[in-house]
Formats: structure tokens, C-alpha cells, sequence
């Protein structure tokens, strides 16, 4: 087996939970407040529905869209690595370093932490760029 095999998997379990972890922060929100946009939920609820979401969901939706321009290009970068079988120490090193990264900038854009969530993001991005460099040496 692929010696990158466990530690992708374990990024990719890691980088799952962080987004349902958002998906969790949202609904929390949404119930304490008892303040939601969407009618059914407001009814079941037995309140009104409001114009607009509170704003730790809206700063968790960012932080979700964020994820989606960028975790699933580390899926397919990360798992065209570990087919292509290179060097495990560098890209497990970046595997890791991204999963960092975005746990990071999850949770300096919920707490509205600059710069510190550009840094975040940056660093992933790095990471990805350093994924790609090295599927383009491998071929």
C-alpha cells in the first residue's frame, strides 16, 4: 500500500469533520436564537420567519463557500498524488500543512481574525500550488 494512503485519509476525515462542524456552528446558532429564514423551520418552531440570517450563520456560510473553491481541488490534487506514488515526506508534509491551514482559517473567520485568516488561506493556497508542482514533476 501507498505509505500517503493513511495520511490523506486522515486529511480528508479531518477536512469532512471541519465542515460539518460549520454545518453544526450554523444549526446552533439558528436554534438558540430561534431565528430562522426559511418558513417550515420558523413554524416548526412556532415563530416568525426572519428577512435575514444571524450574523454567526452568515460569517459560517462564507466560511463554507470558502471551502468549497478549495477542498475539493485537494481531493483531486491529493488523491492524484498518492496514485502517482511520490515523494511521501514532501506531500504528506503539504497534506498536512493544508488540513492545518484550513482548520485555521475556519476558525479565524469565525471569530473575524485578521490577518490571521489571510494567512490561513494563504498557506493552504501554497499548498495546493506545491500539490500541483509536484503532479507536474511526476509526469
Amino acid at each position: 500500500m501507498n505509505d500517503l494512503m493513511p495520511v490523506y485519509v486522515a486529511c480528508v476525515l479531518v477536512l469532512g469533520l471541519k465542515m460539518f462542524a460549520i454545518s453544526c456552528y450554523q444549526g446552533f446558532f439558528r436554534i438558540r436564537g430561534r431565528a430562522f429564514t426559511n418558513q417550515e423551520d420558523a413554524a416548526y418552531f412556532n415563530r416568525a420567519t426572519r428577512p435575514e440570517e444571524l450574523p454567526q450563520v452568515v460569517r459560517a456560510t462564507k466560511a463554507w463557500a470558502n471551502d468549497l473553491e478549495n477542498i475539493p481541488l485537494f481531493f483531486v490534487l491529493g488523491g492524484l498524488c498518492v496514485v502517482l506514488e511520490g515523494s511521501s515526506g514532501v506531500i504528506a508534509w503539504l497534506f498536512c500543512a493544508f488540513t492545518l491551514a484550513r482548520v485555521a482559517h475556519t476558525v479565524t473567520y469565525l471569530m473575524g481574525w485578521q490577518p490571521w485568516r489571510t494567512v490561513a488561506y494563504a498557506v493552504g493556497t501554497l499548498c495546493l500550488s506545491g500539490l500541483g508542482a509536484t503532479l507536474a514533476y511526476l509526469l
